[in-house]
This record gives C-alpha cells, structure tokens and sequence, in this order.
C-alpha cells in the first residue's frame, strides 16, 4: 500500500525497464572510459566502469526489480551470443594462434590458476567466521 498523499506509479512495460537498465550499464561503462582516457590510467574503461557500478548499486541497495538488475538478467540470458565475436577473431587469426599456442595455453592456464586462487582467497574472506570460535 502507498500513503494516501502518495499517487501509486503506473507500472512500466518491460522493454522500457531493460532501455532504463540498459542505459544505465552503458553510462556507467562510458564514464569509466572517459575516467580512463583523461587520466591515462593502464586498465580497461569497462573495468573502472563496472567498479564504479558496483560502488553506485552497493550504495543504492535497488531491488530485485530494479532497472538495472532486469538489463542485467537480460543481458546474462544470452551471454552465449556475446562470444560470437570473439571464436570469430580466433577462426580469423587461427595461424597466429597456431604459432603462440604455447604462450597462450600457457597463459590461460596460469591466470586461470590465479583466479582461482584469488576468487578461494576472497570467498575464505568474505564468508562469516562460522566454528572458527569454537
């Protein structure tokens, strides 16, 4: 129930809640390359921006039907289309990957080592002390 001086909103059509969610996924990506380009810092634009939302949705705390989340789900329904490109650009620059396929077998192996262990590190971290007292 809303408060009596309050008028309940009209509810809006999905399309409208993903193009509201999705432009705030773009926004915050397009300020994290714009941060990146004037500052001349040596990461990714999509990475600053997607720590700066992290920071906006940790602080805002939306809801489970929020906008942004609903663009999120969506885009995350069909992940799979997003590697399209990239198997693409691997069939196209298949004789430079034949040629370095050490350094890169090499290289997937090791960051997948290292992510392993960082994502271990922080899920040991971020998990309540549960029997460690005891």
């Amino acid at each position: 129930m809303t408060p009596p001086n309050r008028p309940e909103r009209p509810l809006r059509p999905a399309s409208v809640v993903f193009l509201d969610g999705l432009l705030w996924l773009l926004g915050f990506w397009f300020v994290g390359e714009l941060v990146v380009r004037t500052l001349d810092v040596p990461v990714p634009g999509a990475v600053v921006g997607m720590l700066g939302l992290f920071v906006g949705l940790r602080l805002r705390r939306p809801g489970p039907r929020s906008a942004t989340l609903s663009a999120a789900d969506g885009l995350l329904a069909h992940l799979q289309l997003l590697f399209i490109p990239a198997g693409v650009g691997i069939v196209a620059f298949l004789a430079v990957v034949r040629d370095d396929a050490v350094p890169i077998v090499g290289s997937l192996l090791a960051s997948w080592a290292i992510g392993l262990v960082v994502v271990g590190w922080t899920v040991t971290l971020l998990l309540p002390q549960r029997g460690r007292d005891a």
